[in-house]
């Protein structure tokens, strides 16, 4: 499509709703097959619309890569405050278990969006890795909440055992076999909460 084409007339002009498009398209791309294999004219192209468009919203790729990592994080903050159990720390981890492993039978599931970005990115002063070093904070405070509330000593300690156990369980639910993780990944954190209680 020529930079100055007109966009197709069944889109919406809207720009909240272009912008949406965006970064719903951004979304699917950078998921399924990287973000630095993904061109910023490939979601041009997918969304219909022009590249004054499209720089008008994001005005780097990087923006765009950044505000990608937002929507993620919100959806992953949403789902972790939805299983969340006040008073239940073992049912709050087993929840979360369950759902790490039905996640990782979905076709199309590649592992943790924040670990791939943080693989593409590795220089820490990035606006990306930025990105992810803040939703990477807030998981850990919420396991060294769920910690806290079963008792541990130390939370924060027992709060970094849980992350190592999640991380390892989004790689191995891409790479493994997926369909062992939610019970694997459940006893392991039955187990990091009995010795962080016990002790």
């Amino acid at each position: 499509m020529p930079d100055d084409a007109p966009e197709a007339a069944t889109h919406t002009r809207s720009g909240p709703a272009t912008r949406a498009r965006i970064l719903a398209e951004a979304n699917e791309q950078f998921y399924a097959y990287g973000i630095r294999a993904t061109s910023a004219d490939r979601i041009i192209e997918q969304v219909g619309i022009t590249k004054v468009t499209f720089y008008r919203h994001f005005r780097t790729k990087s923006d765009l890569v950044v505000a990608y990592l937002g929507r993620q994080a919100v959806a992953e903050r949403g789902w972790v405050q939805s299983v969340r159990r006040a008073g239940d720390p073992d049912g709050s981890l087993r929840a979360l278990a369950t759902d790490i492993g039905a996640a990782s039978c979905r076709p199309g599931f590649r592992g943790c969006a924040f670990i791939n970005a943080a693989a593409e990115f590795p220089d820490p002063a990035d606006p990306v890795r930025a990105a992810v070093a803040a939703h990477r904070r807030w998981m850990l405070d919420e396991f060294a909440d769920i910690a806290a509330e079963s008792g541990a000593e130390d939370a924060h300690g027992a709060g970094r055992q849980l992350m190592l156990l999640r991380d390892g369980a989004m790689v191995n639910g891409y790479l493994g076999d997926p369909s062992a993780v939610a019970d694997s990944l459940g006893a392991a954190f039955t187990a990091i909460l009995a010795k962080a209680t016990s002790t």
